[in-house]
């Protein structure tokens, strides 16, 4: 998506140095285009800059949420571990006169 878009404003910047080499009039001095042209140069090389610095951001972001995504599967997955042996562990309920009665009987 981002190289479309280099793509597009690489493609209107030379829209732009077309339509000021076509539309020059004598007003404008042979100083003044080239100067103009490398000032478009100059925004072009800046919008490059750009784009490579968006990349390596998304990139790094992308990373992060991989390692985000890895982390939140595992907490998950011991979260419905520990769930389910807290179910499996619980004592059954017993009353207070049944567990004297084992003791005794234990005895």
């Amino acid at each position: 998506e981002l190289e479309d878009q280099l793509a597009t404003k690489s493609k209107t910047l030379d829209e732009l140095k077309q339509c000021l080499g076509l539309n020059s009039s004598a007003e404008q001095t042979s100083e003044a285009q080239p100067g103009a042209l490398a000032e478009l140069s100059e925004m072009l090389d800046s919008l490059i800059n750009q784009v490579a610095q968006l990349k390596t951001s998304m990139h790094s972001i992308l990373e992060q949420w991989r390692v985000y995504e890895e982390a939140y599967e595992e907490v998950s997955l011991m979260t419905t571990r520990y769930l389910y042996c807290i179910d499996q562990c619980k004592p059954s309920e017993v009353s207070l006169e049944a567990l004297k009665n084992q003791v005794k009987t234990l005895q």
